[in-house]
């Protein structure tokens, strides 16, 4: 809950300092005076847009810091998701430059605006008049059944399902669409793999093609060399080098027995000349395998057009890339074939996934249909206290057509303020008081369901006034307690007497020019101001006494 708030130059507000506790709080003052601008800061400081508008006039930057207990909220597992340090207190801070740049700080870490305003949702509800229209909302609706009456983890579990559901019904649209797109292109596709499988492709072809081009191509002139080699080497009768190399070897090693350096050379030289032999055998060989053969080259030089034409017509630069394009043709067949019963087997379990969802949502409704019995009781019983002795409220259940990731209900509250007329939508029916009361008497049941430390109520009593402005007051000040606080912003002097604490909005003319201010009211302040409430601009004795009395019948 809310401890501790400081404002700097945020609109009127130059500098303020202000501590709360908890149980119910009321906040006053005349119209105009900066009730707004207050409850606009601590939107701000929990997230909401920021403007450089807002900044006081004169100023370089507005900055907003509260100060929150969070101990008994359980908190700590978001806090640790996103990597903040936790504790028992949590400090927010909100910084606006001039420049339009905003900053935001939890326990003096950066974060985000997301994050800042997933956490202030679970620190601060404030509901101001415009939040009745949620009450023609559907999906709120069905979001306070299931606060109410629900079973969380139904409903989480259903959610999980559904996603599954809905991700395999698009994996089946995609299977089908492409099953048909691929049908479109089943004959082209065959054709293309019979073209590229009767090439016969091997990889590394092309480059052995280029190269026994150039063998053909020049074939007498490899014959004309090699043979030269081998003539040089050992094509001559007599003194060819190769048997130079042989007599010298034999030479030394007649001499080895007298000279053993000799014997070493001598092998050294025969070894030279048998690898030399060997080559010489090798480039005979090769010499007699040369022979230009025209017909080779012809058909060389059309299979080398061939992978050419196919390497332009599948924009690829490779033997080996169009062999990746012929098995990716053959998958795609492969695919058309059996797609219809892929098709099958996933609709399988999509179906399968159909029937439990469907189990899913049925208990949901059951669930749901209870809550919303205990909903209509409770709710009676709420607003015949709050002056409507003749309400009528029900919560209708109509079925959607398919399935939605709140299940198959679609919930709609329906209300008669007499029991002449029959319930009809509460939107369309409820004059502005009656939909106040009603969204009160939400809240509070609400209140008590959801661990939210902290509630403002923005002049939810407006347009009531006597008796029925105190039971609102006194609704609020129940939804309060030692471990949730309640702050209600009201121009009703019953509901102000009933404040734990009572906090005034005022303004005042300075040298700085026009200022607004806040301050927590001691007990004959509070006095002063809740006869001024009562008797208007003349503060008569009576209105103070009235004021007295209120405050210590409250």
């Amino acid at each position: 809950m809310l401890k501790h708030i400081t404002i700097r130059n945020f609109a009127l507000i130059e500098h303020v300092e202000v501590d709360f506790s908890s149980g119910f709080s009321v906040i006053t003052g005349e119209t105009g005076h900066g009730k707004s601008v207050f409850l606009g800061a601590i939107s701000m400081l929990l997230g909401q847009r920021s403007d450089v508008k807002s900044i006081r006039e004169g100023a370089d930057r507005c900055i907003i810091e509260g100060c929150f207990d969070i101990s008994d909220f359980d908190l700590k597992p978001f806090f640790e998701e996103n990597e903040l340090d936790y504790d028992n207190e949590c400090i927010i801070r909100r910084e606006v430059a001039s420049t339009g740049r905003s900053r935001a700080f939890v326990n003096d870490t950066p974060v985000g605006v997301s994050q800042l305003k997933e956490l202030g949702a679970r620190l601060i509800d404030i509901h101001s008049q415009h939040q009745n229209l949620l009450l023609g909302d559907k999906n709120y609706q069905l979001g306070v059944l299931d606060v109410l009456g629900g079973d969380s983890t139904l409903l989480g579990e259903y959610r999980a399902m559904y996603e599954k559901y809905i991700s395999l019904h698009r994996e089946v649209c995609r299977m089908r669409e492409e099953l048909e797109k691929s049908r479109h292109d089943e004959e082209w596709l065959r054709f293309q793999l019979d073209e590229l499988e009767a090439a016969k492709l091997k990889e590394g072809e092309f480059d052995e093609l280029e190269q026994e081009i150039q063998e053909l191509s020049h074939a007498e002139e490899i014959k004309s060399a090699l043979y030269g080699a081998y003539n040089n080497i050992d094509g001559c009768e007599t003194q060819s080098p190769l048997q130079l190399l042989r007599e010298a070897s034999h030479a030394l090693s007649r001499i080895a027995s007298h000279y053993s350096a000799a014997g070493e050379l001598s092998e050294r030289l025969e070894s030279n000349y048998i690898e030399l032999k060997d080559c010489c055998d090798e480039i005979l060989q090769r010499a007699e395998r040369i022979n230009f053969a025209p017909d080779r080259l012809e058909f060389v030089e059309n299979r080398m057009a061939l992978l050419c034409n196919l390497q332009k017509k599948h924009r690829v630069a490779s033997v080996d890339e169009l062999i990746a394009v012929q098995k990716s043709v053959s998958e795609r067949l492969d695919t058309i074939t059996s797609g219809d019963d892929n098709i099958r087997d996933a609709e399988k379990k999509l179906e399968a996934l159909r029937l439990s969802l469907s189990e899913l949502a049925g208990k949901l409704t059951e669930v749901r249909k209870c809550g919303g019995s205990k909903l209509e009781r409770e709710i009676k019983e709420i607003l015949v206290n709050l002056g409507m002795p003749m309400i009528r409220f029900e919560v209708d259940f109509t079925a959607t057509d398919g399935f939605t990731s709140h299940g198959c209900d679609v919930v709609t509250f329906l209300f008669s303020a007499n029991s002449s007329s029959a319930p009809q939508p509460l939107c369309d029916v409820a004059s502005g008081g009656e939909m106040a009361r009603v969204m009160l008497a939400l809240k509070s049941l609400v209140a008590f369901e959801v661990n939210q430390p902290t509630l403002i109520f923005d002049e939810v009593d407006t347009g009531v006034s006597g008796v029925l402005a105190e039971r609102m007051g006194r609704l609020m000040a129940q939804m309060g307690g030692e471990k949730r606080q309640v702050l209600s912003i009201t121009h009703l002097p019953q509901v102000a007497a009933l404040g734990k604490q009572h906090y005034k909005v005022y303004k005042e003319e300075t040298e700085k020019g026009t200022i607004t201010n806040m301050v927590k009211l001691e007990q004959q302040e509070r006095v002063r101001e809740i006869a001024q409430m009562m008797s208007g601009e003349v503060l008569t004795d009576a209105a103070m006494d009235n004021a007295a009395l209120l405050l210590s019948q409250s």
